[in-house]
């Protein structure tokens, strides 16, 4: 088991990975665009979305936005997700949806009206994600800006994951803008101000005993009883709640806890003392607040699931419509309270509020603690309490209030920092297939730079090939579903064309490494590294071939001369790809399925008929002709073997005699990458490692074996001749040793 401090150190070491990442974000392009509205109100009919519906009206003048109607009545509004979210889908475009919201900000309809999102396109039915989608029918968007905009529960569909919470992302931060800007459901713009407006006092007085303290309002508490919890969960709707309640007297603390806005100046010196505090100021950035939160008692406000998820789940801060939920890394623990009268607690902490949430200390807050009790094996029934906080007057200084204004829709920095949530979640989401790349990707690094001690044995050499391979395919391919594609290299070329974006690669973090890794790699050892040893697909090819050749299955050589005119189809391939979707052509996307990969690794044969039979047909015949597809038809190898002729090392190291006469290694590379004349062809090389075990082969490599006679034959030569036993006292040969 994990110790908290390991853990801890862990999840350090990976917000920081993940943090220098994320700033590469800051490069991303936010910007306003004409609206995408008045295209699709005439291509898309009303019915569609809303089944009785009739018409739209006209747009509005200050915000994208129309409204839908029955007959001459308006039943909601319409809008584009792509009007009001910058949020691109994996193909590195928007994915245009059209919502319908009633004047209750509830959605009552969707449709998905385009994108170009590949696993869409061609793998997965667009009705699958259409029944999803109407998921979202019914959503009330002040429930879902109450709770920060972040829906949990996502149906999702494996292989489409990203495509997926991209599209809710988009159809729940674009609705509560919406409803925002026309003032539905009771949401207001939240730049709209009304009534005074109030600034931090620095200079307030500060009580100094805790008695005072809690009094007046500076330090807010929240006190229950056994009773009380177990009067909460039995007017709930689950009798099993009742049932087992607890079984403590009812008058025993359930829970004593407190809280308080700590960055405030003269609250947090009394509280925490001066040298505390100026430790808190360090840690705290600009448009940073922090709370002190103290508590005693049966129950535990932190619980213990933030060791494991990072996420303190029992508290959350809700401020308006925000709710902020803390994390591990913006905690720190207390020991004590540095004011007089101040009680012992059995736990005590600083929470930091990071800036981009917009805190108010101002504003009233309020701390809401979940309660849950098991009431099944693995079922749970949940309540909640609210810790009310609303900073005294005394702490308030009355400021001018600023000239109500609409939100600006297309707020860059907000975007940037909503697509930052969102890439955050997916790579946290993610972070056990992301944990187990980075060591696939050290094991395969260590075994490249140290190949010629790896490869002394020709058995180890087999059986560590054979294990990461499998383990590519079943972990990297069927698992986690991190399967490059040509796919991924015209996106990039498309996102050139239209104004790169960091945002669109960084939405499938295996991909997004694994590009990297092939960069470096490409450098170091050519194509061979990802092609040979991370490539999914490939992995299936070998080790399907290795099953058929323990069975026997005959293998089929090709002669050299055809098998060296079949080495350009699959630049032809690439370069038709290419050409076709710099010229946009409609069918550009369904040319894409030249490669098995989505029917074989991401959805695992789970596709129709025709695909299932292309991806089978080509496994059959790499049962005869080892890695067929890769040879000569995969136009990802092709992309990937035109830069590897920038490789600046050669690793491989080969005899003068190689090729000229000896043919060992050009007969048993099973791609058949080196040449009769003994070259190996980087671009066809897969860096299996086997011309490197025959290089030190002591069996059948004529070089090596040569060389072992040769030194046998001098160590014979050099070797003591035996002296007859006979003549051993023999006087004369005793005067010749004793001249010697």
């Amino acid at each position: 088991m994990i110790s908290p401090a390991l853990s801890g150190v862990t999840r350090a070491l990976w917000q920081s990975c993940l943090a220098v990442i994320l700033c590469l974000l800051a490069f991303t392009p936010v910007s306003a665009q004409t609206p995408h509205l008045p295209r699709f109100l005439a291509e898309v009919a009303p019915e569609t979305l809303v089944p009785d519906a009739t018409g739209f009206g006209p747009m509005r003048e200050d915000i994208p936005a129309a409204p839908l109607l029955r007959g001459d009545a308006q039943i909601g509004w319409v809008f584009i997700t792509s009007d009001y979210v910058g949020t691109t889908g994996y193909a590195g475009k928007p994915i245009h949806t059209m919502v319908a919201i009633d004047d209750d900000a509830r959605i009552i309809g969707l449709n998905l009206v385009q994108h170009w999102e590949p696993i869409v396109l061609i793998g997965i039915p667009e009705s699958r994600i259409r029944d999803l989608m109407r998921d979202h029918i019914g959503l009330d968007l002040t429930v879902a800006a109450q709770a920060g905009g972040d829906i949990q529960d996502l149906n999702i569909i494996s292989g489409v994951t990203v495509t997926i919470m991209v599209i809710d992302d988009s159809i729940v931060r674009s609705g509560i803008r919406v409803a925002r800007a026309l003032g539905l459901g009771g949401l207001a713009p939240r730049d709209v101000a009304s009534g005074p407006q109030f600034e931090i006092n620095p200079d307030a007085p500060v009580a100094d005993d805790w008695f005072t303290l809690v009094g007046d309002g500076t330090v807010r508490r929240m006190s229950l009883d056994v009773g009380q919890v177990n009067a909460a969960f039995a007017v709930m709707d689950d009798p099993r709640a009742t049932r087992r309640a607890l079984t403590e007297p009812d008058d025993t603390r359930f829970i004593d806890m407190y809280a308080t806005v700590a960055s405030v100046p003269g609250i947090g010196r009394t509280l925490i003392g001066e040298r505390e505090f100026a430790n808190l100021e360090n840690w705290l950035e600009e448009g940073e607040h922090a709370l002190v939160i103290g508590a005693r008692g049966l129950y535990s406000f932190k619980g213990s699931g933030y060791v494991r998820g990072g996420v303190f789940d029992r508290i959350v801060l809700i401020q308006n419509e925000q709710s902020i939920r803390f994390r591990d890394r913006d905690n720190r623990r207390l020991r004590a309270l540095d004011v007089d009268g101040a009680p012992s607690f059995d736990e005590l902490d600083l929470f930091r509020i990071p800036a981009e949430y917009g805190f108010d200390p101002t504003e009233p807050w309020r701390l809401q603690l979940l309660v849950s009790r098991d009431v099944a094996a693995l079922e749970r029934v949940f309540t909640t309490f609210d810790l009310g906080f609303q900073l005294p007057r005394p702490y308030l200084t009355e400021v001018a209030a600023p000239q109500a204004a609409m939100p600006d829709l297309h707020d860059q920095e907000a975007e940037l920092a909503a697509q930052r949530a969102l890439i955050e979640r997916i790579w946290w989401d993610r972070r056990v297939e992301i944990a187990g790349l980075a060591l696939m990707l050290t094991v395969l690094t260590a075994a490249f730079f140290f190949q010629m001690f790896l490869t002394r044995s020709a058995r180890a050499t087999y059986w560590f090939r054979m294990g990461f391979l499998s383990f590519t395919l079943v972990f990297l391919g069927w698992y986690a579903a991190a399967q490059l594609s040509v796919v991924n290299i015209l996106a990039l070329v498309e996102s050139l064309r239209a104004g790169f974006s960091w945002q669109a690669f960084m939405l499938d973090p295996l991909t997004f490494i694994l590009w990297w890794a092939v960069a470096a790699a490409l450098i170091f050892w050519g194509r061979g590294a990802y092609c040979g040893w991370l490539c999914p697909f490939g992995a299936l090819q070998e080790l399907t071939n290795q099953i058929a050749r323990f069975f026997k299955v005959p293998q089929v050589t090709l002669p050299w001369g055809l098998h060296e005119r079949l080495w350009p189809l699959k630049y032809i391939i690439f370069l038709a790809l290419f050409a076709a979707s710099l010229a946009a052509v409609p069918w550009a996307g369904s040319l894409n399925e030249v490669e098995p990969f989505k029917t074989a690794i991401v959805l695992k044969f789970d596709r129709a008929w025709p695909f299932v039979t292309f991806a089978l047909v080509l496994l059959g015949i790499g049962l005869f002709i080892e890695r067929f597809y890769c040879r000569y038809l995969c136009p990802l190898g092709a992309a990937l073997a035109i830069p590897a002729r920038i490789r600046m090392f050669d690793w491989l190291k080969r005899y003068p005699e190689c090729g000229t006469p000896c043919q060992t290694c050009a007969n048993d590379c099973f791609v058949q990458a080196i040449h009769p004349t003994g070259e190996i062809n980087p671009n066809e090389c897969l860096n299996c490692m086997n011309c490197q075990v025959l290089y030190q082969s002591k069996t059948k490599c004529p070089v090596v074996i040569r060389k072992l006679k040769r030194r046998e034959s001098v160590k014979a030569s050099a070797a003591p001749k035996a002296v007859d036993p006979a003549r051993a006292n023999h006087p004369n040969l005793k005067k010749e040793t004793s001249n010697v």
